[in-house]
């Protein structure tokens, strides 16, 4: 994954593939800490994050899950970027870089709390992400968040950990650790 700047090197006849940009991935993070976190624009653990940025990844996996809290999953939206399976289920090996970029911009506070992280938007990164949720690029994006946040976004982190290996056990359960799911 690399800056977007650092991309524009690259051959025009090389296709640019939304998963190599570091930026968009940051987008989609400040994006779901607006849509999915508390009213503060905070989520308090990585399990949380991680497990509420999947069922944005997978929307079809969000509608299962939906359906299992028997809610209706109706989100129109694609499936995002893969993620792979860790020791507490889906992640992404980007988290780590990502954050800290966020953190360095100012547009994120992370903080411990006892064992874990809160991880919360700043005046500016709250303005930035008011920015993202107007741009039509977006909106799909955006509406599925909020579905997300409806259905899912009061559980703990644990209680959605545990959500995926009850629904999901051969799709993420079984699967080694660092392989993708798909």
């Amino acid at each position: 994954m690399r800056r977007l700047r650092e991309l524009a090197d690259a051959p025009v006849s090389r296709p640019l593939a939304a998963e190599e940009v570091m930026e968009l991935h940051a987008a989609r993070l400040l994006l779901l800490f607006r849509h999915c976190g508390t009213k503060g624009q905070r989520i308090d653990s990585l399990t949380k994050m991680a497990k509420l940025d999947f069922f944005v990844r997978y929307p079809t996996f969000f509608a299962v899950a939906a359906a299992a809290e028997g809610k209706a999953g109706t989100s129109e939206a694609t499936e995002e970027s893969r993620m792979v399976r860790y020791h507490y289920g889906p992640w992404d090996n980007r988290y780590y870089q990502l954050l800290s970029y966020l953190e360095a911009l100012g547009l994120l506070a992370v903080s411990r709390k006892g064992t874990s992280f809160q991880l919360e938007l700043t005046d500016e990164g709250a303005r930035v992400a008011a920015g993202l949720t107007e741009s039509p690029s977006f909106e799909s994006l955006v509406s599925h968040m909020r579905e997300v946040k409806k259905v899912l976004g009061g559980k703990s982190g644990t209680r959605l950990k545990n959500l995926v290996y009850e629904l999901f056990e051969r799709e993420v359960g079984e699967r080694s650790l660092g392989e993708v799911i798909e």
